[in-house]
């Protein structure tokens, strides 16, 4: 692990940082209030999300006193070392590994304070095949929940099919990646990241699929912190009765349940992405609880 370069204000300190996942080194940045750490918190992004969009929250988070790590996953953002049809990096990588590192490199930096994950989307998915869960003293999930294809709403339902069935596997395929940026879906990603997180969404039970055949073992008594679920009620990404399906990997985690509503804050939309949007900041409070 390595401190690249330091940036100083009267609140937060922000440094970047690597520490190894897999023999790669991920790309990351420490927001440390200038005060008392009362908490470190890992922010696990979601797929296809960079690091660097989180920036304006865990700025924030650190101003309330909460030293927050965000970092790139394995071949993406500032972590991608390569050609992106040469990267071999998985979902269970992302989810599990690489967001384990993290969480190893924060406790080790901050040995004594509470260890908080903030998982958006996968980042929060894959947490009970993770180890050493009583380390962690407070998990927030954010819009993070297994959802299949046909509980999307219409007409993004419309949408997702063509991208697990149509447009996605044959540019992914084809370009030997997910062109995403040519699909005007997003940022590029690696093949087997798009394919794991296919049979995520379109088949019932994921666990099964000869995609996601080198799980490690799911601990499902493991994390008994409370667990925050947060959902966002205009999400047609993943709706509120997807969030509330991940209590049922975490059996002895004590849970608390919130929906964001738009109206609540003043606010025409939050969304899936925009739930961590500087636009929508005013539910951010809510988010920590």
């Amino acid at each position: 692990m390595s401190y690249i370069q330091i940036a100083d204000s009267s609140q937060v300190i922000e440094t970047d940082v690597s520490f190894p996942s897999g023999g790669q080194p991920l790309m990351g940045r420490l927001y440390r209030p200038s005060q008392r750490v009362r908490a470190i918190a890992v922010l696990n992004a979601a797929t296809a999300v960079r690091q660097r969009f989180y920036r304006p929250f865990a700025q924030w988070l650190a101003t309330q006193g909460v030293a927050c790590l965000t970092y790139d996953y394995r071949d993406f953002g500032a972590s991608q070392r390569g050609p992106m049809r040469d990267a071999g990096a998985t979902m269970l990588d992302w989810g599990i590994h690489d967001a384990q590192a993290a969480r190893d490199f924060a406790k080790a930096e901050f040995p004594d304070a509470p260890l908080w994950l903030i998982g958006h989307s996968l980042g929060g998915l894959l947490t009970s095949f993770q180890r050493d869960l009583g380390q962690i003293d407070r998990v927030i999930a954010v819009a993070s929940g297994f959802v299949h294809v046909s509980e999307h709403p219409w007409p993004y339902q419309a949408l997702a099919r063509f991208f697990w069935h149509v447009g996605g596997p044959i540019g992914a395929k084809v370009a030997g990646y997910l062109p995403g940026k040519l699909m005007r879906f997003g940022p590029d990603l690696p093949a087997d990241v798009y394919w794991q997180w296919r049979a995520l969404c379109t088949k019932r039970e994921f666990t099964a699929t000869p995609e996601w055949r080198d799980l490690p073992p799911e601990d499902l008594t493991g994390l008994r912190a409370p667990m925050r679920l947060v959902a966002v009620a205009d999400d047609v990404m993943v709706p509120p009765r997807a969030v509330w399906r991940l209590m049922e990997r975490h059996l002895e985690a004590p849970m608390a349940q919130k929906v964001l509503k738009p109206e609540d804050y003043g606010l025409g939309a939050i969304g899936h992405i925009g739930v961590f949007d500087p636009a929508n900041s005013a539910c951010w409070g809510d988010i920590v609880g």
